[in-house]
C-alpha cells in the first residue's frame, strides 16, 4: 500500500457494465482498490510504481517521491482474457498529502462517463464512448450538521471548453417529497437540506443532467443513488403486549411452548435491527425459578425443567425483554412484553371413590329408580374429559338389572334399576363398581385401589298384583249356549309367596252382559244366550275382562282377558234382498233378480231355495219365481201390466243348514209409470214413496213452535197496551179542561208547591207548536243545561187513576237533577193562548183586593173532589 495520497472520489464504486469489473476506493490516507473481475485481468498502466493483486488491491512498489506535485493520475485497465481487448477500468486521481499534516475533508466528485480505450488491430488506442454506473452515496440519517450539507460534486469534463448548467431530478428533488436535495447549477454541488429518516425513505434515486447555456444536453443523464445509512433510533416493539401460550402438565424438558416476536424499524441487516431475547422474570418460581428458557434469536420458549403440575400451578407469567444491537446492554435499546403460559390438564389423576362401600335399597318391580349416588373425587380440571367419570359394574349383576349413568354436573354415579327385581327371587345384590375417566390415564399412571368400590342393594317387598295365567285365555264354543252354562275356570296366582292373602274375582268388562264369574273359585258361566251375530262380536271373537284382587294392605289387583271364539250354528233364517224393488207398469224386460241375506256362515247359509208363497192366491197368478243359482232367483210378471202402486210379494227362502231354516219374507214392489229410459216419472211414484214418520213429526213440531211464537207476541202486545192505558187519565174530551193547563217548571215553595208533571193532564194534540216552549226559568239559574221538559204522553181512550200519575210525577221531579231548589224566585214565560178560563188581568187592575170575592175558588166541584182532598187544606 502507499501513503501520502488521498482518493479524490470518496466512497466511489465504478461498475463496468460490459465486463463486470468493480473498483472501490476508500479514504483513509491509503489508496485501496478492490476489483471483482469476470474473465478479466487487471493491470496498472506503464507505471512501475504500482502493482495490482488478484484480489484487486493496488499497492505501491516503492516509496514515491512526488515533491512539487499536487496530484498524480493512475490508470487501471482491464485485459479481457477471451477477446484480448484492453479497456480502461477506472481513472484514479491521487492528491499529495504531507505525512505530518492534517487531512482536510473534501467533497468527492462524480465525473460524467468519458471515453474508454480500445486497442486497434495495428496496436494503437482509440477512445470510445461508454456508460458508468455511479456508486451510491451514503448519507446517515438524523444528521445534526449544518444544512444544507454538501454531499457530492457532479462535474463534466466538458466544462473546460464551455459553461455548463447542472440539475437533478427525481423523488426528493423536483418530485415529492421535494426540496430534500438541491444542486448548485454552476458548480454542480449536490446538497441535502434536512435530516433524513431511513425508516421513512431508505434511499433516493436521482438523475443528474448537464446542459449548456442554450439548454442543449451535453452529457447523457447519470443515475445517482443516495442510501440513507441507518442509526439505532428505534426501540424493538413486540407484536403483542401479552402473549398467551400453553403447555401440557408433566411435559419433559425441551418441550416447545410458544414463540414471542418483536420487530425493530431499524435496518435488520445492521446491528441496529438485530434483536436478542431473554427472560427477565418468572412468576411463580415454583417448583424452580428457571422452568423455561428462550432462544435469544428466534424467541422460541421451551421448558428446561421437569415438574409442571397443573394441580399445583395453573399458569406462569414471564417477562420477556428484546434488545437490539445484538443484545448489547450498553448501546442497545430494549423493550419488554408479558407472556402467560397456561398449564393444560392431562389425565394424570384417576377418579377415586369417597368410600369403599355404598348402600342402597329399592322396592321390587320398580324400574328407572335411583338406588344410590356414588361419589368420586378427581383432581383434574373439572368438566373436562380427564375429570368426567364413567362407571361400570364389573361384578354382581349378571342379568343387567342395574346401570350407572353419570351426573354431568356433580360427576356422581347414579345407580339405577333398569329391569324389575323380584323380592321372592333375590332379596339383595352385592355389586362391584369401577370408575374411570372418559380418556385414558397418562402414560405411567395406574388406577389406584380407590377406583373400585362395592355397592350393597337391598330389595324391599311390596304387595304385588295377582297374575292371571295364561293371559289372555282363549276358548272355543258354539253360539246359542243357554244361560247358566259353565264355560271355564279363570284363576290368578298371587306372587307374594310370603304373604297369606286370599283372592277375589269380579267382572270388569262384558259389553253384551253374557257372563258371570264366581268371586271365590273363578268359574265362568253364562247368564244369557251367546249370539255370534251380535254387534259386539268382531271376527267371531268376544273379549271379556275379569279382575282379581287380593286382601293385602294396600290391596292389589290384576286383570285378565278371556277370549271366546264362537262357532256358528244355523240359528238365523234367510231374508229376501233387496227388500224393495221398482218396476214399470209395462215392464220390458219384466224380470227382477233377487237374492237372500243370512247372518250365518257357510254351510249354514247358502245355497238357498226360493219359492212363492201359496197365499194370497193372486200372487202366483201375477208373478213367477225362477231359480238362477244357489244365490239368486228371478221374479217375473206373469201378466202384461200392473196398475201403479205398491205390491208386497211373499217369498219363502230356505237355507242349507244341517237343520235347514225357512222364512217367508215380503218383497216390496213399487209399480210406476216409466219414461223411455225405464225410470219412474209420475207423481204416483212420489206419493207411493210417502213421507217417513220422522219427517212428519218434524213438520208438526215446526208448526207448533210457530203458533206458540205468534201467541206469545199477541199476548205481549196486549199487556203493553194495558200498562200504557193504566198510566193515562182518560175522560170525555168534551169536558176535559186539561187542554188549557200548560207545562210549568217548579215554582218552589212549601209542600203545596210540589213539582208535578202537569203535562200528563193536557192533550198534546190540542197544543200549538209554540206552546211547547212555555216554561219557567229562575233568575239565579246558570244556563248550563236546557230547560227540563217532561215527556209528553199521548191521550188514552179509557179513564185512569189520577192519584197514580201525580205520585209518579212527584217521584220524577224529586229524582230530576235539573229541578230548581224550593223558595226561589221564578220567572214565568208566555203561558200560551186558547184557554177557556176567564182572563186574570183583573189581578193587575187598579181595583183593590177588597173589591174581589174569592170564595168561589174554595168550591172545586165533583170532578175535582179527589184533588180537593189532596190539596184543599187550610192556608196554614
Amino acid at each position: 500500500m502507499f501513503e501520502g495520497f488521498t482518493c479524490a472520489r470518496q466512497n466511489e464504486q465504478c461498475w463496468n457494465r460490459r465486463f463486470g469489473c468493480k473498483i472501490s476506493c476508500t479514504i483513509n490516507g491509503i489508496m485501496i482498490i478492490i476489483m471483482n473481475m469476470i474473465n478479466c485481468n487487471i493491470k496498472v498502466g506503464d507505471s512501475s510504481d504500482f502493482s495490482v493483486t488478484e484480489e484487486g488491491g493496488v499497492y505501491a512498489l516503492r516509496r514515491l517521491s512526488l515533491v512539487g506535485k499536487e496530484k498524480a493520475v493512475v490508470v487501471v485497465y482491464a485485459h479481457d482474457l477471451q477477446s484480448k481487448q484492453i479497456h480502461n477500468a477506472c481513472l484514479l486521481s491521487l492528491q499529495v498529502k504531507p505525512s505530518d499534516a492534517t487531512l482536510t475533508q473534501q467533497v468527492p466528485e462524480i465525473l460524467f462517463p468519458w471515453r474508454s480505450v480500445v486497442v486497434r488491430g495495428d496496436g494503437t488506442l482509440r477512445r470510445a464512448k461508454r456508460d458508468w454506473v455511479i456508486p451510491p452515496i451514503n448519507v446517515p440519517e438524523n444528521s445534526r450538521g449544518q444544512f444544507p450539507e454538501d454531499l457530492v460534486r457532479i462535474r463534466s469534463d466538458r466544462d473546460k471548453n464551455r459553461m455548463l448548467r447542472y440539475s437533478v431530478t427525481g423523488p426528493g428533488a423536483d418530485q415529492p417529497p421535494t426540496g430534500i436535495f438541491i444542486i448548485n447549477p454552476i458548480s454542480g454541488q449536490l446538497s441535502v437540506t434536512k435530516p433524513l429518516d431511513r425508516e421513512h425513505i431508505s434511499n433516493f434515486h436521482l438523475r443528474a443532467h448537464a446542459v449548456d447555456l442554450n439548454g442543449n444536453q451535453v452529457e447523457n443523464p447519470i443515475d445517482i443513488v443516495i442510501n440513507v445509512i441507518d442509526q439505532n433510533d428505534n426501540r424493538p416493539e413486540f407484536t403483542h403486549t401479552i402473549f398467551n401460550g400453553s403447555v401440557p402438565e408433566g411435559s419433559k424438558p425441551g418441550s416447545f411452548v410458544m414463540t414471542v416476536t418483536a420487530v425493530d424499524k431499524d435496518d435488520p441487516k445492521t446491528a441496529n435491527g438485530m434483536l436478542r431475547y431473554k427472560i427477565l422474570s418468572q412468576n411463580p418460581q415454583s417448583p424452580s425459578s428457571n422452568m423455561f428458557t428462550i432462544n435469544n434469536k428466534t424467541g422460541d420458549i421451551i421448558t428446561v425443567a421437569a415438574g409442571l403440575d397443573r394441580e399445583k400451578v395453573t399458569q406462569y407469567t414471564l417477562i420477556i425483554q428484546a434488545t437490539d444491537m445484538e443484545g448489547n446492554p450498553t448501546y442497545g435499546l430494549s423493550n419488554t412484553a408479558t407472556t402467560v403460559i397456561r398449564i393444560t390438564d392431562v389425565n394424570d389423576n384417576p377418579p377415586e371413590f369417597t368410600t369403599d362401600t355404598f348402600f342402597g335399597e329399592v322396592h321390587e318391580n320398580r324400574v328407572n329408580v335411583i338406588v344410590a349416588n356414588l361419589t368420586v373425587t378427581d383432581k383434574d380440571q373439572p368438566h373436562t374429559s380427564a375429570w368426567s367419570a364413567v362407571y361400570r359394574i364389573i361384578a354382581g349383576d349378571p342379568t343387567g338389572r342395574f346401570s350407572i349413568p353419570t351426573d354431568p354436573t356433580t360427576n356422581e354415579g347414579l345407580l339405577t334399576v333398569v329391569k324389575p327385581v323380584d323380592f321372592e327371587l333375590t332379596r339383595s345384590f352385592m355389586l362391584t363398581v369401577e370408575a374411570e375417566n372418559e380418556v385414558p390415564l397418562a402414560r405411567g399412571i395406574h388406577p389406584p385401589r380407590q377406583s373400585t368400590a362395592t355397592v350393597s342393594v337391598r330389595i324391599l317387598d311390596i304387595n304385588e298384583s295377582p297374575e292371571f295365567s295364561p293371559n289372555p285365555k282363549s276358548i272355543k264354543l258354539e253360539e246359542g249356549l243357554p244361560a247358566g252354562s259353565l264355560l271355564t275356570t279363570f284363576t290368578a296366582q298371587d306372587p307374594d309367596r310370603y304373604m297369606r292373602q286370599t283372592i277375589r274375582y269380579s267382572k270388569m268388562y262384558d259389553p253384551a252382559n253374557w257372563l258371570e264369574i264366581d268371586p271365590v273359585n273363578g268359574r265362568i258361566s253364562t247368564i244369557a244366550i251367546l249370539d255370534r251375530e251380535s254387534p259386539y262380536i268382531k271376527n267371531n271373537l268376544y273379549n271379556v275382562t275379569f279382575m282379581a284382587s287380593d286382601t293385602g294392605i294396600p290391596p292389589a289387583s290384576g286383570t285378565g282377558t278371556l277370549q271366546m271364539y264362537l262357532l256358528d250354528i244355523n240359528d238365523n233364517a234367510p231374508h229376501v234382498f233387496p227388500p224393495e224393488v221398482e218396476m214399470c207398469e209395462r215392464p220390458d224386460p219384466n224380470a227382477i233378480n233377487i237374492t237372500a241375506s243370512d247372518p250365518d256362515l257357510t254351510p249354514n247359509a247358502g245355497p238357498f231355495a226360493f219359492e212363492l208363497a201359496n197365499r194370497p192366491l193372486d200372487v202366483r197368478r201375477n208373478w213367477t219365481l225362477n231359480r238362477i243359482n244357489g244365490e239368486y232367483a228371478q221374479l217375473r210378471l206373469r201378466i202384461g201390466s200392473l196398475a201403479s202402486g205398491i205390491y208386497e210379494v211373499p217369498i219363502m227362502i230356505t237355507d242349507s243348514g244341517n237343520l235347514p231354516m225357512s222364512n217367508t219374507s215380503y218383497l216390496r214392489v213399487k209399480v210406476c209409470q216409466c219414461d223411455h229410459h225405464g225410470d219412474c216419472v209420475d207423481m204416483e211414484r212420489i206419493i207411493a214413496a210417502g213421507l217417513g214418520t220422522g219427517a212428519i213429526i218434524a213438520i208438526l213440531i215446526c208448526i207448533i213452535i210457530l203458533l206458540v211464537l205468534v201467541l206469545l207476541f199477541v199476548m205481549w202486545m196486549k199487556r203493553r197496551d194495558k200498562e200504557r192505558q193504566a198510566k193515562q187519565l182518560l175522560i170525555d174530551p168534551e169536558d176535559d179542561v186539561r187542554d188549557n193547563i200548560l207545562k210549568y217548571d217548579e215554582e218552589g215553595g212549601g209542600e203545596e208547591d210540589q213539582d208535578y208533571d202537569l203535562s200528563q193532564l193536557q192533550q198534546p194534540d190540542a197544543l200549538e207548536p209554540e206552546c211547547v216552549k212555555v216554561g219557567i226559568r229562575r233568575l239565579d239559574e246558570r244556563p248550563l243545561h236546557h230547560d227540563h221538559q217532561y215527556p209528553l204522553r199521548s191521550a188514552a181512550p179509557h179513564p185512569g187513576d189520577i192519584g197514580d200519575f201525580i205520585h209518579e210525577g212527584l217521584k220524577a221531579a224529586d229524582n230530576d237533577p235539573t229541578a230548581p231548589p224550593y223558595d226561589s224566585l221564578l220567572v214565568f214565560d208566555y203561558e200560551g193562548s186558547g184557554s177557556t178560563a176567564g182572563s186574570l188581568s183583573s189581578l193587575h187592575s187598579s181595583s183593590s183586593c177588597g173589591d174581589q170575592d174569592y170564595d168561589y175558588l174554595g168550591d172545586w166541584g165533583p170532578r175535582f173532589r179527589k184533588l180537593a182532598d189532596l190539596y184543599g187544606g187550610e192556608d196554614d
